[in-house]
């Protein structure tokens, strides 16, 4: 079974609209496009490295697809990103659009009209390759409504954006997640790993032998 990996750029209050460039993405009137570029590091540089090193393959919401066509199969040789640009027109990338006869992007494939059933068919395919996600805000929402994903990794941003699209919608299906790995960049930037662990546990703080009610306790302190 192949592992889904929700990977995103986050500010403190959750937005990963438009990290990239001002351009990038204006919905909404979003005025802080290019929010990532001051924070960026060796670490964080790394952290990004991490993510494309091993077998894997995009998932991709349309308007994330549409921004990465019009860049990457353009940078020229010669040009910092280029090792990154080759990775990523070499692997395949999965769709999730109204539109499959528009994916022009060489290895881009649509997830058909059941987007979920579509990530459960590549789930399942018996490919190493693992799934990741980058960008596309609706569909990471629909794979955590759905309890497709297995892995969440954030690049967690010392900045709060106010409005903006954001990682969770309240969708999502509770479950707990286990933080396996955890690093912080020279900028401030919380470099996360969570691995599905399981159902939601639950408690409470009291205790096993109640004591005496405290006098006035129960009174407010105003």
């Amino acid at each position: 079974m192949r592992k889904l990996i929700v990977a995103a750029f986050v500010s403190l209050d959750g937005v990963m609209q438009a990290p990239g460039g001002p351009q990038e993405d204006n919905d909404g009137g979003f005025r802080y496009g290019g929010w990532v570029a001051p924070y960026f590091d060796e670490t964080v540089g790394a952290a990004v490295g991490e993510f494309m090193s091993g077998p894997f393959d995009l998932l991709l919401g349309r308007r994330t697809w549409d921004i990465f066509a019009a860049h990457w199969p353009h940078v020229p040789e010669g040009h910092p990103d280029r090792a990154l640009a080759d990775v990523l027109n070499g692997v395949s990338k999965y769709v999730a659009t109204h539109r499959p006869d528009s994916l022009g992007w060489a290895g881009s494939h649509s997830l058909g009209s059941d987007v979920i059933d579509g990530v459960r068919r590549l789930k399942g395919d018996g490919s190493e390759r693992t799934l990741v996600t980058q960008g596309s805000t609706e569909l990471v929402h629909q794979l955590l409504a759905a309890d497709v994903v297995d892995e969440i990794r954030t690049l967690a941003f010392p900045v709060v954006l106010g409005p903006g699209k954001r990682l969770f919608d309240g969708r999502s299906l509770a479950r707990e997640f286990k933080l396996i790995k955890s690093v912080s960049s020279s900028t401030g930037v919380v470099i996360s790993t969570y691995e599905r662990a399981g159902a939601v546990k639950t408690g409470d703080f009291s205790l096993d032998q109640p004591t005496e009610p405290q006098p006035g306790r129960d009174k407010v302190v105003r």
